[in-house]
């Protein structure tokens, strides 16, 4: 009995589309997180990326629980000394790219690297309700169906 390993070119992906709306963002994050890694599947190996292309659909619509909406900070440094900068997530919705907090929860979540940098390349996350992967043609995952847990219940 031998181990199976998945070779990049036998690797065969698929469109995965998710609406975030009402979701909560670390829930469906980790949800992207997996499937973006291939976890998912039964032909996972870990040094080959065989996860699946993700679109994110009404990403200014995620929600977060508790508090964080107005708690939660976002650090970046600038380079300079005494360049710390910082955001909370509730400028970060209102502004300009809301789609970032939901970006940068996966983002998180994924390993550092270079498979990682890869692995994210399969994510498209867009604000609104519009994106160009039609011709795609991908398949619609009800995370809400999931769990009970992943919509905000108040």
């Amino acid at each position: 009995m031998s181990t199976f390993v998945q070779k990049p070119a036998e690797v065969e992906k698929k469109w995965i589309l998710i609406d975030a709306e009402g979701l909560v963002v670390g829930r469906v994050a980790s949800l992207i997180a997996n499937i973006l890694r291939g976890k998912h599947k039964a032909t996972y190996t870990p040094h080959v990326d065989d996860g699946d292309n993700v679109i994110v659909i009404n990403a200014e619509k995620a929600v977060l629980t508790g508090k964080k909406y107005s708690d939660k900070k976002y650090y970046w440094h600038t380079g300079y000394p005494g360049g710390i900068k910082e955001r909370t997530a509730r400028q970060i919705i209102e502004g300009r790219f809301p789609e970032r907090v939901l970006e940068k929860a996966v983002e998180r979540m994924v390993p550092r690297g270079p498979l990682g940098r890869r692995q994210m390349k399969n994510l498209r996350v867009y604000a609104g309700t519009n994106h160009p992967h039609e011709a795609q043609q991908p398949t619609v995952l009800d995370v809400a169906k999931l769990n009970a847990k992943n919509t905000r219940s108040a």
